[in-house]
């Protein structure tokens, strides 16, 4: 019998760990952790994914900023933010809501967040720690930590013997994940769009994650049976058993074959994506942590 995570119930899990520990940290030193959100511009689907942050943070405790600038900001008006921010003891963590409106770049915003800040875990201090193992010394990027979180509470925290393949290599989240499943001592194979028979490679994976952005690419006859699945694409395809003009969202495996033949495996929606959220607050006390010299939970 295949099991479909339940995304919503592991990410609230997550969030009840940080809830309990958040309180902790206050009874014990009187320090809140405090968010920080920046966003700038219009965008309505980037207000959406902003309001549903900032209300988890006040729900988890924590002291939630938001700084909302118009589309017009400057490059300079805005690293000029971020810099006061860094230097705000009562901030442990900052976020750059992305993509930015044009002509603002993105990268030198991010990079000049401190490492220890960087709370969506995107700064290259960050990403090398991840590379080199470095597990308690950064803050891992969202989606990948949640993804592992399924892998842990499935697998436990050792890999050694279990074969992982990650399809994609992109630097939010192919890499890293790779990273994460190497450093819990996985056999790991990054395979991309270029990878000759991709097929053959991905049924040799006790663990496949899938993060490439193509419906429902993954078949059935790609997957080894008793396998975990984790499926990280959203993908808005057409849907015209809804109504004319209708659409879905699908992941880049299809669901229904690969449940099949996988014993455990991720929805899409309600898969990966609550634990975006999740992580990002989990990141957030573990920086509060890090800055009072305690050691942060786990999770």
């Amino acid at each position: 019998m295949t099991t479909v995570v339940d995304g919503k119930e592991v990410a609230a899990s997550v969030i009840g760990v940080v809830k309990t520990t958040t309180m902790a940290l206050e009874k014990d030193t009187g320090v809140k952790p405090g968010l920080a959100v920046i966003i700038v511009g219009d965008d309505p689907a980037s207000h959406t994914y902003v309001s549903s942050k900032s209300r988890m943070a006040k729900e988890c405790g924590f002291t939630s900023i938001q700084h909302t600038l118009p589309a017009e900001t400057t490059q300079g008006d805005l690293a000029a933010l971020v810099e006061t921010l860094n230097r705000d003891k009562t901030v442990h963590g900052i976020l750059v809501q992305l993509p930015l409106p044009r002509p603002l770049e993105s990268d030198p915003i991010i990079q000049s967040i401190l490492p220890e800040k960087d709370v969506d875990g995107l700064h290259v201090v960050n990403a090398g720690k991840v590379a080199t193992g470095d597990l308690d010394g950064g803050l891992v990027s969202c989606t990948p930590a949640g993804a592992m979180v399924f892998v842990r509470r499935t697998h436990g925290e050792d890999l050694s013997g279990l074969s992982a393949v990650v399809i994609g290599r992109s630097n939010l989240f192919g890499k890293p994940m790779a990273a994460l499943l190497l450093a819990a001592n996985a056999t790991v194979t990054t395979a991309h769009s270029r990878t000759k028979d991709l097929a053959g490679v991905c049924r040799n994976a006790d663990i496949l994650v899938a993060a490439v952005g193509r419906p429902e690419m993954v078949k059935g006859d790609w997957v080894k049976p008793g396998a975990t699945i984790i499926d990280v694409g959203i993908n808005r395809v057409p849907a015209p058993e809804k109504g004319e003009g209708k659409s879905r969202l699908v992941g880049d495996v299809a669901f229904e074959e690969c449940a099949e033949v996988a014993s455990i495996i991720t929805p899409v929606p309600g898969g990966v994506g609550p634990m975006t959220i999740a992580m990002l607050m989990a990141n957030t006390v573990i920086a509060a942590y890090r800055k009072l010299g305690r050691t942060p939970p786990k999770f």
